[in-house]
């Protein structure tokens, strides 16, 4: 692959990026949020309380996904089987957290609030994000080359 296929592949996928890094961030917000709420005034366990802030921001980045992000595309299934694909995906990604999560807290011993916050809602979540990313443009959102309101082979974005 050359350096500007390369340039051209980015920038094609350059708004698709951006709508799938807002709503990631507004589900990473309500992730770590509720996370370090969930760790510290309420006291639960870090595996607990990640579980628990992961559904909240599941629920948050499917719906900027499919109301933003990719919301163009015309959906090839039922919206609640694309939500139940899109919530494995995201389990994928949360195992990635608990995993280094488990490593850090249980496995190093690093067990402070805020050794458990770098290591799953930094860390973990850097490494899941290209996880998700891969799972929902190809597993949920993906479509035969149609969609709605565009021409064929144009990808939706918050930008346009």
């Amino acid at each position: 692959m050359s350096l500007n296929s390369l340039r051209e592949r980015l920038r094609a996928l350059g708004p698709e990026l951006l709508g799938f890094a807002a709503a990631g961030i507004c589900a990473y917000a309500a992730d770590l949020g509720l996370f370090i709420w969930l760790r510290g005034p309420v006291g639960l366990d870090p595996l607990t309380a990640k579980s628990l802030s992961f559904v909240a921001g599941c629920s948050v980045a499917y719906a900027g996904n499919a109301l933003g992000t990719y919301r163009r595309k015309a959906a090839e299934v039922p919206r609640l089987r694309q939500y139940a694909v899109f919530f494995a995906v995201n389990i994928a990604g949360a195992l990635v957290q608990l995993l280094c999560i488990t490593v850090s807290h249980y496995g190093l011993g690093f067990t402070s609030q805020r050794a458990d916050t770098v290591s799953g809602a930094g860390i973990g979540m850097a490494l899941a994000t290209v996880l998700r990313f891969w799972g929902t443009r190809t597993l949920v959102f993906r479509t035969s080359g149609r969609t709605k309101g565009s021409t064929a082979g144009t990808e939706a974005s918050w930008t346009g």
